[in-house]
């Protein structure tokens, strides 16, 4: 099932409707949908680079929505629609002993879960469950998914196609040690 969502979304990075396709992946994307917009963005930059950062900015906003989306859905309707979605995850089984220290951590989280490989919409039903600050979500969502996506566009506009490979194979990693020795910085300095 995921190789078909695959497949369908790299068809979708050589439609003329590209763009709008790029916007409604990663609109769903943090919500409900499995697969990152950086498949769609990577073809689309390698085949249009002067148009790189209209491409990331699309992204972003398209998917700080769709966080505001993810919030919602664990605000309002958790029971119905966030469970089911934490489930197929299987997160929901450590939900509850999450939920309780999340607020105390939720703007790094976001921050987190939106750079690295880690399922951003688990990061925005949770937010909207434990009714973390929405400006602070908002906020956080926003430097995240511009971080990420500004940072695959610059590479991929300065490099090509040659950096691809490192991008989707390697990108997640290094975001995710840059996270870990980020958070390990401030509490050697006793910050948190």
């Amino acid at each position: 099932m995921l190789r078909r969502l695959y497949d369908w979304t790299m068809t979708l990075s050589r439609s003329p409707h590209a763009l709008w396709a790029l916007a409604a992946v990663a609109f769903v994307e943090s919500s409900v949908f499995p697969i990152p917009p950086d498949v769609l963005m990577i073809p689309m930059i390698i085949a249009r680079p002067r148009l790189a950062f209209l491409i990331a900015a699309v992204a972003t906003l398209a998917s700080v929505a769709g966080a505001l989306l993810g919030y919602f859905i664990g605000a309002f309707l958790f029971d119905t629609v966030g469970a089911p979605v934490l489930d197929f995850y299987h997160k929901l089984e450590d939900f509850d002993a999450f939920a309780l220290t999340y607020n105390d951590w939720g703007a790094w989280a976001v921050l987190i879960a939106g750079v690295t490989p880690f399922p951003f919409k688990v990061i925005t039903i949770a937010s909207g469950v434990t009714g973390l600050s929405l400006p602070v979500f908002v906020l956080a969502s926003l430097i995240a998914r511009a971080l990420r996506f500004f940072l695959v566009a610059a590479l991929l506009w300065k490099f090509g196609a040659p950096i691809r490979d490192f991008i989707e194979r390697r990108l997640g990693l290094v975001f995710t040690l840059f996270c870990v020795l980020l958070l390990g910085g401030f509490l050697l300095l006793g910050v948190f």
